[in-house]
């Protein structure tokens, strides 16, 4: 199974993106690609049960734009929720040699860092 990506600091493992462009640099296709891997993983929701769960993405799993780049943001939340959905997802990405880069969040510039 494919690894997902490390990070020495605990804080910032909570999510990971995988991005619309391959090792060597080439974009992605199709266009729509995220859209439709993050519609696949819809169902892999709290409470997704119900007649509409398919009209909204999954908390673990959504679309974005990474520097003008497509992108799917990915919660390591969900490798213990769905622990299947969380490796198919990582595969999707190595199948098709797709960067994966660890997400964090970076404050707002008037919040303080905190003390070492």
């Amino acid at each position: 199974m494919a690894e997902s990506p490390h990070t020495a600091d605990k804080k910032l493992k909570d999510e990971f993106f995988i991005l619309g462009i391959t090792s060597n640099g080439r974009q992605f296709r199709p266009s729509d690609w995220a859209e439709r891997l993050c519609g696949v993983m819809s169902c892999f929701a709290p409470g997704a049960r119900g007649r509409d769960s398919h009209l909204q993405f999954s908390p673990w799993v959504h679309p974005t734009m990474v520097n003008g780049v497509k992108a799917v943001v990915v919660s390591r939340e969900l490798q213990k929720v769905e622990p299947l959905a969380y490796h198919f997802v990582l595969n999707f990405a190595k199948d098709n040699d797709l960067q994966v880069a660890d997400a964090c969040f970076v404050p707002p510039p008037d919040e303080k860092k905190p003390a070492v």
